[in-house]
């Protein structure tokens, strides 16, 4: 098998370039010990949850595994103040951010050793963060689950990689392999994955959510609430026609989130897959099987190998 190391291994002290989405209500601490114990770096989602819970999480964690993790921080949540301290406290190895700027809290972060990588939907954001002293960057295109930007992954990831002397590191439509050998192409020193790892067996999401990503054909994710500004993808299902219902109906942004609040544990946690909110990337129609997360990265690893040996062929 390839060992593929690259800058971001050395950052990170993983053994492969592959970084599990820290997805809310998803990546909780069984699935992010698994997928670092395999090499990886797992990632705990904490979303909106409060401090205590990501305490809790972490706790988990490090009985599980003593290799290196991380932590996703939604700068949006209400409890992001508590949350970042409880993250310093614990001394967690990787810090992930989304919507938001981490700046304010940077210098604690740094001062108790943690590496710093915000997710970032454009060049521009790209280059402001990077100016704080952040580590690495996560450049994640639309083709990703819940919150997206506008570019494409292939559009996105080599303009970022121009613009910035960090580390990026290329999310959205992202699978096996050939998106790993791709991503590296571009320019990027490793990958994010969320979707294939909600389908591993140590992912302890309701197992309605994980048959229907099985299910999925490769049209079956949408794009619901640009109206409001804040764009989701998610798999096809009532909910989401009623989202588009309302958005031709031109309902008022504030009335469309207020049907959203919940939905994503509604079906993660509670398996309502006809009114939840079912978060995931358009590699959907590409996962077939539950795995272990060893098996994943070992897969992606494997292939990664075929592609690079179909590659000489033509040096």
């Amino acid at each position: 098998m390839v060992l593929l190391k690259t800058n971001l291994c050395e950052l990170l002290e993983i053994e492969y370039p592959i970084i599990q989405g820290g997805m809310a209500w998803v990546a909780y601490a069984e699935l992010a010990a698994a997928v670092s114990e395999a090499g990886g770096l797992g990632i705990i989602g904490s979303g909106h949850a409060p401090a205590d819970w990501v305490r809790e999480q972490i706790h988990k964690v490090k009985e599980r595994t003593s290799k290196p993790f991380g932590v996703n921080v939604m700068l949006m949540s209400p409890f992001v103040k508590e949350v970042m301290q409880v993250l310093v406290e614990e001394r967690v190895n990787v810090v992930t951010t989304g919507a938001g700027n981490p700046g304010v809290y940077m210098a604690a972060l740094k001062e108790a050793g943690s590496k710093v990588i915000p997710v970032v939907a454009s060049v521009a954001l790209a280059q402001r963060l990077t100016r704080l002293g952040i580590d690495a960057v996560i450049a994640e295109g639309m083709e990703s689950g819940g919150h997206v930007g506008e570019l494409t992954t292939m559009a996105l990831v080599p303009q970022v990689v121009d613009a910035v002397q960090v580390p990026v590191i290329a999310a959205g439509g992202i699978y096996d392999g050939r998106g790993l050998v791709a991503a590296l192409a571009l320019g990027a020193a490793g990958v994010q994955m969320g979707t294939r790892f909600m389908c591993a067996s140590e992912c302890p999401i309701h197992q309605g959510v994980k048959e229907q990503i099985i299910k999925a054909k490769d049209r079956d994710t949408v794009v619901t609430g640009r109206s409001t500004g804040h764009p989701v993808r998610v798999l096809r299902n009532k909910l989401t026609r009623q989202f588009e219902e309302m958005e031709k109906r031109n309902v008022p942004p504030e009335e469309i989130e207020k049907m959203g609040v919940g939905k994503m544990r509604a079906a993660m946690q509670e398996g309502d897959v006809e009114y939840g909110s079912l978060m995931a990337g358009q590699v959907s129609a590409m996962v077939k099987q539950i795995q272990p997360a060893r098996e994943i990265i070992l897969d992606i690893m494997n292939s990664a190998q075929e592609v690079l040996g179909r590659l000489g062929k033509f040096q």
